[in-house]
């Protein structure tokens, strides 16, 4: 098996919150390096995606072996300020069931880590975030 194409993991964690978020109440999701103007709506979803630790899980004397390789998903929620944190949280339980523990095309998630509340960026709006990591194993 060739190397991960990381660009192929990230279309399927992307295409999963797309495909979830375009059904029901329809939420605007802002993903890395999309200009997005958070004024112009109460609620949206920043979805960033990001690679880190890598590692070798078996070194055969061929030079082919398998290595773990790790990620996260960070998932701001924002919505309107001052209504209470109930659609906020509603939307967390959306996202934290997407992804909860279960594997999609190769790509093991882990069970989600929040929602915690943040001071909000930008000003006006509620925020909390849910951290999930994910792995996926490369055959070399």
């Amino acid at each position: 098996m060739a190397a991960v194409n990381l660009n192929t993991v990230r279309a399927t964690i992307e295409k999963r919150l797309n495909d979830e978020f375009r059904i029901g109440p329809s939420i605007p999701l802002v993903f890395n390096n999309i200009p997005f103007d958070a004024s112009t709506v109460d609620t949206f979803i920043q979805c960033l995606v990001s690679f880190g630790n890598n590692s070798y899980l078996t070194q055969a004397s061929s030079g082919a072996g398998n290595n773990q390789i790790t990620g996260l998903i960070l998932c701001n929620i924002f919505t309107k300020q001052g209504v209470g944190s109930g659609e906020n949280f509603a939307i967390c339980k959306r996202l934290r069931d997407l992804y909860n523990r279960i594997t999609v095309s190769s790509v093991i998630f882990d069970a989600p880590i929040g929602p915690e509340i943040f001071a909000s960026t930008p000003e006006g709006k509620f925020q909390t975030q849910i951290r999930i990591t994910f792995s996926i194993y490369e055959e070399l």
